[in-house]
């Protein structure tokens, strides 16, 4: 192949989101994406029962988050597999991949319910555990489809052809 048609192809693969930086794992397949902000749901359920268990109103939310968790354990398995997958097929260590984007995660809550207050924060995101649990899968994935402007995912949607 000559050199300009092997550039030409390179151009128009990253034009189109396919090339090295899609292979590299730069950015993420909807399904990905999906994944990554339904971790994000289930950090933050995590932190909210921990940090409002003891408060007003917050008795039993780390209870409820851990049935919760058991209640959807196959869909979170499902989206940490798939990120998994992501990471090994860009060369990174899956686990410590998953664990650092699982660990920026709660901190990132963590550090929203320390800038509110504790009372303050539970009064305002306390009843998003109850919500998430009477939730089933579909409409937990709809939510996990969501994108939150203020909250964007850790890579962009890989653009397809």
């Amino acid at each position: 192949m000559h050199v300009r048609a092997f550039l030409s192809v390179i151009g128009l693969a990253l034009f189109f989101g396919t090339g090295p930086a899609a292979a590299a794992g730069g950015c993420y397949s909807d399904f990905e994406l999906e994944a990554e902000q339904g971790l994000r749901i289930h950090s933050e359920l995590m932190v909210i029962g921990l940090t409002c268990q003891k408060s007003p109103g917050g008795a039993g939310l780390y209870g409820k988050y851990r049935t919760f968790t058991r209640k959807n354990q196959y869909l979170l398995e499902e989206y940490e597999t798939s990120l998994m997958n992501h990471y090994r097929n860009s060369g990174q260590n899956p686990s410590r991949a998953l664990h650092h984007l699982r660990t920026g995660l709660a901190n990132e809550i963590s550090e929203k319910a320390i800038m509110m207050n504790v009372s303050t924060f539970c009064r305002h995101y306390g009843s998003r555990v109850e919500k998430a649990l009477s939730m089933n899968h579909d409409t937990i994935r709809r939510w996990a489809r969501k994108e939150w402007p203020s909250q964007p995912p850790t890579k962009p949607r890989c653009r397809s052809l």
